[in-house]
């Protein structure tokens, strides 16, 4: 509940509900706010066991944390029906930012030969560093009167 309260901050409330309320009242006011705190806890507790039994024996493993998006999420996503921990894990992010590297330095990275001829053209990278080839005077375009 107050895990973000450090050693300075709780000194602080500590010296100024002394001065509040005094030392021979402190005790007192302590004993009242736990107990306050304690009927908030069975209250909420009641609360959910009347909720669970209304839902009735399918939702007896229902837990309303549960209702909060990040721990249905969390709870959902690490089960490890889905598998993603396999995704996850197989997912080279170095191998997959290298093959990019390489494909933007027209390097290929795969060191069989390409029946096709060369080994980017092969692979079905496009090497944007080589300039197109003229074509010849007799290489025309298809002309397609329809067309134009």
């Amino acid at each position: 509940m107050f895990n973000d309260i450090g050693p300075l901050e709780l000194v602080t409330i500590i010296v100024l509900a002394v001065l509040v309320f005094g030392p021979d009242k402190l005790p007192k006011v302590i004993q009242d706010v736990m107990r306050t705190i304690r009927k908030i806890r069975e209250f909420s507790e009641s609360a959910k066991e009347d909720i669970r039994q209304e839902l009735g024996p399918e939702f007896k493993d229902f837990e309303l944390e549960d209702l909060n998006p990040k721990t249905f999420i969390r709870k959902h996503l690490d089960s490890d029906e889905l598998g993603l921990k396999e995704i996850r894990n197989g997912f080279d992010l170095k191998k997959e930012m290298a093959e990019v590297t390489d494909a933007v330095h027209s390097r290929d990275t795969d060191p069989s030969p390409s029946p096709s001829g060369s080994g980017a053209a092969g692979s079905g990278r496009l090497d944007m560093t080589k300039k197109p080839e003229d074509p010849g005077t007799d290489d025309r375009p298809p002309y397609d009167a329809d067309a134009t």
